[in-house]
């Protein structure tokens, strides 16, 4: 990860901005954001969607494969394939609901656990480094940015 001073030119300064439009620019966002947990977590064997999708299940609150797939917003298919991977490596386990044993939640073990543990450590950096850069306009682009996908869950829906 490399420092940037304020004057220094990015990627962000030469986007023609008749290009854009707010989805376009928050899909260039997300890549770049995306990229830049990749390279911050490489060492931690997860990549930026796993650190995601574990930070979800460390919160404690159970997580259906449903409510993975609309946090997510992603088809239920991608979620088991996740569950699946996850699975394997020993990182979650499935536990079954007393009340309806066809349905489960997904839990972090111990491992999943430290795995997450060991790749917030690598992204601390970073979001330091974002935080630091925003200032006082953080929460204020945190704010917009659930607003934004407020919008686009509407959308979805109607």
């Amino acid at each position: 990860m490399s420092e940037h001073s304020p004057q220094a030119e990015t990627v962000a300064d030469k986007i023609d901005p008749g290009l854009g439009n707010v989805l376009f620019d928050v899909w260039l966002v997300s890549r770049a954001v995306h990229a830049l947990i990749d390279d911050a977590i490489r060492s931690s064997g997860l990549d930026a969607d796993e650190f995601a999708i574990y930070s979800v299940l460390a919160s404690g609150t159970p997580m259906t494969p449903s409510d993975l797939a609309d946090w997510m917003a992603a088809p239920p298919t991608t979620v088991s394939s996740y569950v699946k991977r996850f699975e394997r490596r020993g990182h979650v386990r499935r536990v079954q609901n007393p009340e309806d044993r066809r349905s489960y939640s997904v839990e972090l073990t111990a491992a999943g656990r430290e795995a997450h543990h060991a790749a917030g450590a690598l992204f601390r950096p970073a979001l330091d480094h974002v935080d630091k850069a925003l200032e006082e306009s953080a929460g204020d682009t945190r704010q917009r940015l659930l607003e934004l996908r407020r919008v686009v869950d509407t959308f979805a829906t109607d």
